[in-house]
């Protein structure tokens, strides 16, 4: 829960737009300002106060305790000029609501986190568990000084400026080793527990196997994923309430499931109970795995049958692969989940000069692999290899990478060993479109004219029944220095069905700074002014030039209205 805290008029209207805009998320603590920051402090994990920066420090001072804890607090200007994140920019996500608060406001949020200042990715913001040397480390990585990785996991972290060697470390594990002086361990969840339990279990005797279990193998606590079991057991008290206590998810399987895979320890006892033969091995073998600890039991004290079992297993780390449109080429067209991925991938494989586009917003240590034009299957198996190696990777593409882009390489070059991403953006159609007016109004097709890929013969069966059927007609590639025919065949096709005057709309470098745009008509259109870089829409019966915008109606019936 967010707590919301002003004290003059103009901070209650701010904060009133807060409250309408997140009534699920904020509570508005009204009273003396002293009293409600130390309500608020006290009951939420996030705090916006509508104050004077001074003042709020004044306020949270005696509160404060352990970063690790404390809420993350945000502080608005009474003129909504500024959200400064204040306190908890990592651990208490102040640095995160500042840029949500800043959206939501129109103010410019203020983060001053030293790794966030510079794009340097803080080892405390990576979703899970981290030990040791943590200031040390992160100053040794905004300094510039070397720092190895040791990763004895595989896992899709975001990129990490390290080097082969270094006097600073950073351990990639979930064994329960120390971290030495200047070290940090990260501990990834890569641990999953599979947990049967006779009816009736105490939530302490399954914690306690667990515990034991994980911690009798040397590995981490902290590097623990999930609870899993079967379907039979998704209610059972003590399995519910350790999983509760643990901080885990609890994660169930059918028996059929459970059944079908193969355990080095199966039993007549859960046979007969649930319907499969393990119940700890399976569940916790059920997505792959190395098996680290086999099924055991509980001990119980007074000396009764064990009522829980256990076995531990090390997932298998899956690689990501975010596959991201850039949108048209301007900035402001780029997609906050497009920038977001950008600065997550730990590697990057594009296109050279779509990679020039976003160079700027890659964070220090990302791995680049470009490549020139014509590359496109070979950059699809890249950015697919890299991802196997357990690699956060983002393969990039113009307008939406789906359209006449990376997407259908890339996922027919995967299979389902790594997580695959896909990250809309704004196509070079609609980016066209905008421009001309509402072209796209009715029924609209895409068709390229490149038949480098595509035989001939299908693309004008596509523009004949794009004809026939009255549809409206956006080109991609309609016209290079060795392609200069397909284009007036096309053309010469969607004359046979439509009238001479049909407006046409053309294109080039859509949102980019040499932007150019005109209306024209069918007969009028000379394809020798078209290039690589245009866009050509040609309308169906329908569309009309209305104060110089290409506009075509949703329905015909609004049409015949009009008329």
């Amino acid at each position: 829960m967010i707590g919301l805290i002003s004290a003059t008029a103009a901070g209650a209207t701010a904060r009133d737009r807060l409250a309408a805009a997140w009534p699920d998320r904020t509570r508005v603590y009204e009273g003396p300002v002293g009293d409600a920051v130390r309500a608020a402090f006290a009951e939420c994990e996030q705090l916006v106060c509508f104050l004077a920066t001074g003042a709020v420090v004044r306020l949270l001072a005696p509160l404060l305790a352990d970063k690790r804890t404390d809420p993350g607090v945000v502080c608005v200007d009474e003129g909504g000029r500024f959200a400064v994140s204040l306190v908890g920019g990592h651990g208490g996500g102040a640095n995160e609501l500042a840029v949500e608060v800043g959206e939501l406001l129109a103010a410019q949020p203020v983060v001053t986190t030293a790794t966030d200042a510079v794009g340097v990715t803080g080892l405390d913001t990576l979703g899970f568990p981290v030990e040791g040397d943590v200031a040390g480390v992160s100053r040794a990585l905004l300094d510039g000084e070397p720092v190895a990785l040791d990763a004895e996991l595989a896992w899709p972290l975001p990129p990490l400026k390290v080097s082969a060697n270094g006097s600073y470390i950073i351990h990639v594990s979930d064994r329960a080793a120390e971290p030495g002086e200047r070290e940090v361990v990260l501990r990834p969840p890569s641990l999953v527990v599979g947990v049967g339990a006779s009816k009736g279990a105490p939530v302490d005797e399954v914690v306690g196997l667990v515990e034991s279990a994980v911690r009798d193998a040397g590995l981490s606590l902290k590097s623990l994923a999930e609870l899993a079991t079967v379907d039979a057991k998704s209610d059972e008290p003590g399995i519910v309430g350790a999983a509760r206590r643990l901080g885990v998810p609890l994660v169930t399987y059918s028996a059929e499931e459970l059944a079908a895979v193969e355990v080095p320890n199966p039993s007549e006892a859960p046979l007969a109970a649930v319907g499969t033969p393990s119940v700890a091995e399976a569940a916790a073998l059920a997505l792959g795995g190395e098996l680290l600890v086999p099924k055991r039991k509980s001990e119980r004290s007074d000396g009764r049958p064990a009522m829980a079992t256990c076995a531990v297993v090390r997932r298998l780390a899956r690689g990501r692969l975010a596959v991201v449109g850039l949108g048209p080429g301007a900035r402001d067209l780029l997609t906050p989940r497009a920038k977001a991925e950008l600065r997550r991938a730990a590697v990057l494989v594009g296109l050279d000069q779509y990679v020039d586009q976003i160079r700027d917003l890659l964070r220090p240590g990302t791995l680049v692999l470009e490549s020139g034009l014509g590359a496109e299957e070979e950059r699809a198996r890249t950015a697919v290899a890299e991802a196997r190696k357990g690699q956060a990777v983002a393969l990039i593409g113009s307008g939406d990478a789906g359209v006449y882009a990376m997407a259908s390489p890339a996922l027919a070059e995967a299979s389902d060993d790594i997580d695959v991403v896909g990250v809309p953006g704004v196509t070079a159609a609609l980016a066209a479109a905008a421009i001309l007016g509402a072209p796209l109004g009715h029924d609209h097709v895409s068709i390229s004219l490149s038949d480098l890929h595509t035989p001939w013969e299908i693309i004008e069966r596509r523009v004949r029944a794009a004809a026939e059927a009255d549809i409206v007609v956006t080109f991609y590639n309609p016209r290079s220095r060795g392609r200069d025919w397909q284009l007036p065949k096309a053309l010469a096709i969607l004359a046979e069905h439509r009238d001479p005057g049909t407006p046409v709309g053309v294109v080039r470098n859509a949102s980019r700074p040499d932007e150019s745009s005109r209306l024209t008509t069918l007969a009028a259109l000379d394809p020798a002014t078209v290039d690589m870089m245009t866009v050509v829409t040609v309308g169906n019966t329908a569309t009309r030039d209305i104060a110089g915008r290409m506009v075509t109606p949703r329905g015909y019936r609004w049409q015949e209205v009009a008329e």
